[in-house]
């Protein structure tokens, strides 16, 4: 790709694996930084080393350690994840290209979503949990090269606080909502949601994404 083509949100394959752009900046000489969808791993490239993926209908992927299905034909629920494909945000939205969040609630197709964001039905697909029949492998742009082995621990959960550790949130935790101008405390969290003080649940990769958090205080750093 060439660097003027590559965007915020794109998805790419970077080394075999599928990555989500998260940032551009073209005064450096590894310009294009990247998280790996799997387990949210960043990764500092090139606009020469990547290759653009546009999701699709069936497409199947690994988000976080755990697997799911893009279908544009289903109803979304409450507690199901969308992938926001065209994004056509209001004024008080935010949000953008093949941002996943998670369903709050739904009304005639549009939903509210976790994060207090209006989406409209025609902005997003829904991600179900699993793999559907006949879907396709996007995780890897050529699954021969990956081993069983490792297949089988991308899709578990358990080995992602293990390998990141600036990635792993704790109870007491403090963050800056950088879209809402709020600060915040973690006060409880699930395998892969944090919930806080004032009652709002996001993803924990949401937590790195720099245009919607920022760290103010770790419980880790003041012990």
């Amino acid at each position: 790709m060439k660097l003027f083509q590559v965007r915020k949100g794109q998805f790419v394959f970077f080394e075999n694996e599928l990555h989500q752009v998260y940032s551009v900046k073209p005064m450096f000489k590894k310009s294009v930084h990247l998280y790996r969808l799997k387990d949210m791993k960043q990764v500092l490239t090139k606009a020469s080393e990547i290759q653009l993926y546009k999701p699709k209908h069936n497409d199947t992927f690994i988000f976080y350690g755990k697997r799911y299905t893009i279908d544009e034909n289903k109803r979304p629920e409450p507690g199901n994840y969308i992938l926001i494909t065209k994004p056509a945000p209001d004024f008080l939205d935010h949000y953008s290209l093949n941002a996943i969040e998670k369903v709050e609630s739904v009304e005639d197709g549009n939903v509210v979503t976790t994060r207090d964001n209006g989406v409209k039905h025609h902005e997003y697909v829904v991600m179900i949990r699993g793999r559907s029949d006949a879907s396709q492998e996007i995780a890897y742009y050529d699954k021969s090269l990956v081993p069983e082995s490792q297949q089988l621990e991308d899709e578990s959960i358990s080995y992602l606080a293990e390998s990141d550790d600036s990635i792993s949130p704790m109870v007491g935790d403090i963050y800056m909502d950088v879209q809402q101008k709020t600060k915040a405390m973690i006060v409880a969290m699930t395998v892969d949601e944090v919930i806080f003080g004032h009652g709002v649940r996001v993803h924990v990769t949401d937590l790195l994404d720099e245009d919607k958090f920022t760290v103010v205080f770790r419980v880790d750093e003041d012990s």
